[in-house]
């Protein structure tokens, strides 16, 4: 039990050191990423008014069927670079929240690459 929760706070700890050099614009939004083991989440964030401007989940009625895999969760990431193209949004800043860039986080960030919004 101690173990999990090692691996917990080091990958907090990992977050916050990222947060501090990210730098985000109202033209440049931060999009964040936050997966389980079942679910995947992605928010696109404006930190200056403290609003999500689109957000993405595997739980919502359009992708339930998507599972929690490689293969899979790229069209998360396409679906919220289209509602960021909707939005006049080109670029965001990518927030992996401390998690590694391997796997389903890096598949999210090529779905988003793939609508045509730089990351």
């Amino acid at each position: 039990m101690k173990k999990l929760h090692d691996k917990i706070r080091k990958r907090i700890r990992r977050k916050f050191s990222i947060r501090k050099k990210i730098k985000c614009s109202p033209e440049r939004p931060r999009m964040t990423i936050y997966k389980s083991n079942k679910y995947t989440y992605v928010q696109v964030i404006d930190d200056f008014q403290g609003k999500t401007i689109a957000a993405a989940s595997n739980l919502e009625k359009d992708f339930r069927n998507v599972k929690n895999t490689v293969k899979d969760i790229g069209k998360i990431g396409e679906a919220i670079g289209d509602r960021l193209k909707k939005k006049n949004i080109t670029t965001v800043t990518f927030d992996r929240n401390g998690f590694p860039y391997h796997g389903i986080v890096k598949a999210v960030a090529d779905g988003v690459r793939k609508v045509g919004i730089k990351v």
